[in-house]
C-alpha cells in the first residue's frame, strides 16, 4: 500500500516523492491528494478496525472536498486528482493507471441499452464537468475535453469533445497533461 500511495505521490511532485516531508505536505494542504491518501488506506486496511477508522476519515474528507470516490472503487497507481470539488465515481467502476480527474467529473451507472458503469483504461485525463455514463469502454491513452458527455465506447489514442461527443483521433493526446506517468 505505501508503495500505491507513493506512486500517486509521484504523480504530483515527480522523484521527491519519497520524502516525508513532502508527504506530509501534500496529505496536510492538498485536499485531492489527502482524499487519495485516506482513500488508499481505507481500500487496504487489514484489520476491521483500521478499516472503520480509515473509511471515518475518508468520509470525513467526502464531506468536506465534495468527492465522493468509495473505497470499493478499484483505480490503478498513478491516480491523481488535479483539482477537487464535485467529483463522484461508482464504487463499480474499473481505472487504469495514470488517471486525472478535475472538478465537476462523473463516472457513473445507467441503465438501458448501455447499461453498467465504466471501464476507463491507462493514461486517461477527465477535464472539467465531463461526464462517463453506463457501461462504456474508454481506452488507453484518452483526453477527456471539459463539459463532453460520453455514453458511447472510445478508441485508444482519441480525444473526446462537446455535448454531444465527438472522438478525435490523434496519436498520445494526453502527453502534455499526464505529469510524471507512471511507468511499469
Amino acid at each position: 500500500m505505501k508503495n500505491i500511495i507513493r506512486k500517486d505521490l509521484y504523480r504530483y511532485i515527480g522523484e521527491d516523492c519519497n520524502s516525508n516531508f513532502w508527504l506530509t505536505r501534500y496529505v496536510l494542504f492538498t485536499a485531492g491528494f489527502r482524499y487519495i491518501y485516506f482513500y488508499r488506506h481505507a481500500q487496504y486496511a487489514k484489520s476491521a478496525i483500521t478499516r472503520l477508522f480509515w473509511t471515518f476519515l475518508l468520509r470525513q474528507c467526502m464531506l468536506r472536498t465534495g468527492i465522493q470516490i468509495p473505497a470499493q472503487t478499484k483505480i490503478g497507481e498513478g491516480f491523481r486528482i488535479v483539482h477537487f470539488g464535485h467529483i463522484v465515481i461508482n464504487p463499480e467502476a474499473i481505472i487504469g493507471k495514470n488517471f486525472n480527474i478535475s472538478q465537476g467529473c462523473l463516472i457513473g451507472n445507467s441503465q438501458g441499452k448501455k447499461s453498467g458503469v465504466p471501464t476507463i483504461g491507462d493514461n486517461v485525463c477527465m477535464n472539467a464537468n465531463s461526464v462517463i455514463v453506463g457501461g462504456v469502454t474508454i481506452g488507453d491513452n484518452v483526453l477527456i475535453a471539459p463539459n463532453a458527455f460520453i455514453n458511447f465506447d472510445v478508441p485508444s489514442n482519441s480525444i473526446v469533445i462537446g455535448n454531444p461527443a465527438k472522438i478525435i483521433a490523434k496519436n498520445n493526446p494526453t502527453a502534455k497533461y499526464i505529469v510524471y506517468p507512471i511507468i511499469d
